[in-house]
């Protein structure tokens, strides 16, 4: 007997649809919530928002997307930004108007 429990899903388990959902709520910077411990390292590291944002629009997986015990999808996302390389782990959590980002940390 085959179930269809993935289907129940919003979308199958794979950094290529991490990525979609990601750039669609990224592209909104209303939709980008930074936390305090990701403005903390932010400071610490010389990373400003620009470069956040631009990682989360166009970045690439580095560490795959997977679930949290809490439910939602988490990633971390690298690009080159004005000569850095840095590294964003994200949530992607669903409110009633859609997707948003959760910076967790950022990372060079």
């Amino acid at each position: 007997m085959h179930t269809n429990k993935v289907s129940a899903l919003p979308f199958a388990l794979n950094d290529a649809n991490f990525l979609k959902r990601l750039r669609q709520a990224a592209a909104d910077s209303s939709n980008i919530v930074v936390v305090a411990h990701a403005k903390q390292r932010m400071r610490e590291r010389k990373i400003n928002l620009n470069q956040v944002i631009s990682c989360l629009q166009k970045g690439t997986v580095s560490e795959p997307a997977h679930l949290t015990h809490r439910g939602d999808w988490k990633a971390t996302v690298t690009r080159r930004c004005g000569g850095d390389v840095i590294s964003v782990a994200v949530v992607l959590e669903k409110n009633e108007h859609g997707d948003y980002c959760i910076v967790v940390t950022v990372m060079r």
